[in-house]
């Protein structure tokens, strides 16, 4: 049995995305509901802890190539389809 630190961030993110599905569904009993926001909660923070530590990675690599300049991140606008 893997623990969950060596989970992927994939399958992290893909078992958050199907507490959320549930969880939106509105079919769940109060205690299940509770359970399942209890497990969203330790997957986000483990999702986050994944994120922070590949920055950290990177700002590693980037340290000893002697290029580090972070710059925010800005999301690509999706572009409008003309099709008809």
């Amino acid at each position: 049995m893997t623990s969950e630190k060596n989970t992927s961030f994939e399958t992290t993110i893909a078992e958050l995305e199907q507490i959320v599905s549930q969880l939106e569904s509105g079919d769940l009993e109060l205690e299940q509901s509770l359970k399942l926001f209890e497990r969203g909660i330790e997957l986000t923070r483990l999702s986050q802890s994944k994120l922070q530590d590949a920055e950290q990675k990177v700002k590693i690599l980037m340290d000893k190539q002697g290029e580090l300049t972070l710059e925010p991140f800005v999301e690509p606008q999706p572009t409008q389809s003309n099709d008809y």
